[in-house]
């Protein structure tokens, strides 16, 4: 059902429609902001998710949604007492449109830096033309990182340290975030999904196996991803499930690599 619903948002997008379908309207409901857990906080939408961690120093944002989703993401660290003015470090989890969407115009607002790992810096640096599936199909603002990083460097700001897994074949440089905040291994994953519609090259095909072997290799207490779809933000906003799910995650690591062996 996930790897569907993406399907269909990829497939309105090819077609231009983008949020004015029903779908990704859906997925980029407002929600109101809240914590999580210490300094890390929820400013996403309703299932294309944000992250605000918060630092002494000023602070980090993963993530910017659809091009729509940015005003929500401004008003949502607002809402919780923070400043956008204050965030001095951008991240990405993947160049998609409904991820890399308001990464632009949230630089523009922040100052903020913007970091980005470098098999997907060429395509947040074209707004998305020339993807490796879709070709220029899923277009966005284009964004030029500051610093490129590759698997296993370090983001650090104010005594919070975040490092950079890449986890390539969802797109070249894909990169799933961990982090440890107040004694809990946080992981933010980025994607493992693989729509319908893509290609799995000899080469595609080696960088999902190697992104799976990382996926089961982290250590994680707090699991959350690029998508509230991946770690039911939904009830777990509402207090029906708890932000602490190792066995969640992974359940959908495992979910994902089955998906990804019967892919056709």
């Amino acid at each position: 059902m996930r790897n569907a619903l993406i399907a269909v948002v990829l497939a309105y997008a090819m077609t231009g429609l983008a949020q004015q379908d029903p779908v990704s309207r859906s997925m980029n409901q407002p929600v109101e902001p809240f914590r999580i857990i210490g300094n890390l906080y929820y400013v996403g939408a309703s299932d294309v998710c944000s992250y605000l961690i918060t630092t002494s120093q000023g602070h980090i944002l993963i993530d910017g949604g659809f091009v729509e989703t940015a005003p929500m993401i401004r008003a949502n660290i607002a809402k919780l007492g923070f400043r956008m003015e204050d965030v001095r470090i951008l991240l990405n989890t993947h160049a998609h449109f409904d991820h890399a969407g308001g990464l632009a115009q949230l630089k523009r607002w922040s100052g903020a830096r913007f970091f980005a790992s470098r098999g997907d810096a060429p395509l947040l640096s074209r707004g998305g033309m020339n993807d490796p599936q879709f070709g220029d199909r899923l277009l966005f603002p284009a964004i030029e990182p500051d610093r490129l990083l590759d698997d296993r460097d370090r983001v650090e700001l104010g005594g919070v340290v975040l490092v950079a897994r890449v986890t390539p074949g969802h797109t070249p440089g894909c990169t799933t975030w961990t982090t440890r905040i107040a004694e809990e291994d946080v992981v933010i994953l980025g994607s493992a999904s693989v729509p319908k519609e893509y290609k799995l090259t000899p080469a595609i095909d080696a960088q999902y196996r190697h992104t799976f072997a990382i996926l089961k290799s982290l250590p994680c207490d707090i699991f959350l991803g690029s998508h509230g779809s991946f770690f039911d933000l939904a009830a777990k906003s509402a207090g029906k499930k708890s932000f602490v799910d190792p066995d969640g995650y992974r359940a959908f690591v495992k979910s994902q690599e089955y998906d990804f062996e019967h892919h056709r």
